[in-house]
């Protein structure tokens, strides 16, 4: 029996160490990390620069609270952040994750409202689907039922607005018509919740789990900027899982060249070696919370110099083997196998995607967008059944969280065009096996 019970019925094997791409049980099996844990492991497992960096910092001090010292290892990594980010985000706030992150996020654009008078701003308006967290906050201003339902009366649920979901939605996302259409509902819901109350709009510049490696229509992000810059609205870019490269650039919105006003990071920054996560900000937004007697918010590991030492290695790490350019390299290359794959394999309804951050999504009739029945649960099944075949893939449901089955195939920023034949392999394998077990499609449309 396990005494731990995030794990779900059902026990998994024991791991036994990783590097590289790769990651062994205890018996001995390999298994190929395809999915950078929970996009995770950017670098992949076991670099030795990173643990080098972290024995040395373990050497000298592995925590010192923030409000008693400044610490090297935080300075270190706020100045490498910064380096990375647009003009003028040069203040850094660390924590421990990515909920955490999206928490401060919000809380320092709230704060800032009331610094400089704006004190009737509060609503962060975001997208349905979407996802940015499990703590009650970030479930506010998430858009996934599955997850949010439970905890509704428990927590103060935000605006949403629709995902640019083109592909189900039957549009054109090449067509600059199509970014007007969704952006546009940005401003509608501006108007209807009261300029004067929306305090922010967060997003993924990229879709995550929720929407499966969701690429906004031609102008929507360049839209939507004008839309906040309008209305005096904070534009918060949810990086946590497109920053640090995965898209092939280090944030995901440099793609369309948006500017944020918050800047969250986490998963990729400290690349799975330490819990780490962070928001980026302007001095302008900064300055004023900290002349009303600071930002009132933290928490006990923000800053901690161990994981600030293994992010600072990380980022080195990115830069030194040109794993953004592999990202964009490589991510096109998995792209075109991916559309391979779904002319051989009539189940899947579209494949998408930015750098190593791809999807693809089932249907049981492509043309009607029809989902497989949810009953069949075959997002966990394909992931089991690739699992099984020692291929490590990730999925979650399009829909709201209740129908419409994604995987998504998001593999260390390290990988080479080998490893991307052994990934699209395991695909096809459990693509067929997989496709066995069901039904007719014809018997579930």
């Amino acid at each position: 029996m396990s005494h731990l019970f995030y794990q779900g019925h059902g026990r998994k094997p024991v791991l036994d160490q990783a590097r590289g791409v790769y990651m062994w049980d205890t018996d001995g099996k390999r298994y190929l990390d395809g999915s950078s844990g929970a996009m995770v492991c950017n670098i992949g497992h076991s670099n030795a620069t990173v643990l080098a960096a972290m024995r040395e910092q373990m050497e000298r001090a592995t925590f010192g609270y923030r409000l008693h010292f400044e610490t090297e290892a935080s300075e270190r990594l706020a100045a490498k952040t910064v380096e990375k980010m647009p003009e003028g985000l040069n203040r850094v706030f660390f924590v421990s994750g990515g909920s955490e992150a999206i928490e401060s996020a919000m809380k320092l654009a709230r704060q800032y409202a009331v610094a400089v008078g704006q004190g009737s701003r509060w609503k962060v308006i975001s997208r349905s689907p979407s996802y940015h967290g499990c703590t009650l906050g970030a479930l506010a201003v998430t858009g996934y039922r599955s997850l949010t339902e439970p905890f509704a009366p428990m927590m103060r649920e935000m605006p949403k607005v629709p995902a640019p979901r083109a592909y189900l939605d039957g549009l054109d996302p090449s067509d600059p018509a199509t970014g007007k259409h969704y952006a546009d509902m940005l401003e509608a819901q501006i108007e209807a919740e009261g300029p004067e109350s929306v305090l922010a709009f967060l997003l993924e510049p990229v879709g995550g789990a929720s929407t499966g490696a969701l690429v906004p229509p031609e102008g929507y992000m360049q839209r939507i900027r004008e839309i906040c810059d309008r209305y005096g609205v904070l534009l918060i870019m949810d990086e946590v899982m497109t920053g640090a490269g995965r898209t092939g650039a280090f944030l995901g919105c440099e793609h369309w060249n948006t500017r944020p006003d918050i800047v969250v990071l986490s998963k990729g920054f400290a690349a799975g070696y330490a819990p780490l996560g962070g928001i980026v900000a302007p001095e302008w937004m900064v300055e004023p919370v900290l002349g009303q007697g600071g930002f009132a918010h933290g928490f006990t590991y923000a800053g901690n110099p161990l994981a600030c030492a293994a992010g600072a290695a990380v980022l080195d790490e990115i830069d030194r083997q040109g794993l953004v350019a592999n990202a964009a390299a490589m991510g096109k290359t998995l792209l075109a196998r991916l559309h391979a794959l779904a002319q051989k394999h009539e189940i899947i309804g579209d494949v998408r995607g930015k750098g190593l951050l791809t999807a693809f999504e089932f249907m049981a009739d492509p043309v009607r967008k029809t989902p497989l029945p949810k009953e069949l649960r075959a997002f966990d099944r394909f992931v089991q059944i690739a699992y099984d075949n020692g291929l490590i893939v990730y999925s979650r449901r399009t829909r709201d969280g209740v129908e419409g089955d994604h995987i998504l195939v998001c593999p260390p920023l390290i990988v080479t065009e080998t490893h991307l034949d052994e990934i699209v392999a395991g695909l096809d394998l459990s693509l067929t096996q997989f496709r066995a077990e069901l039904p007719a499609l014809g018997e579930v449309v």
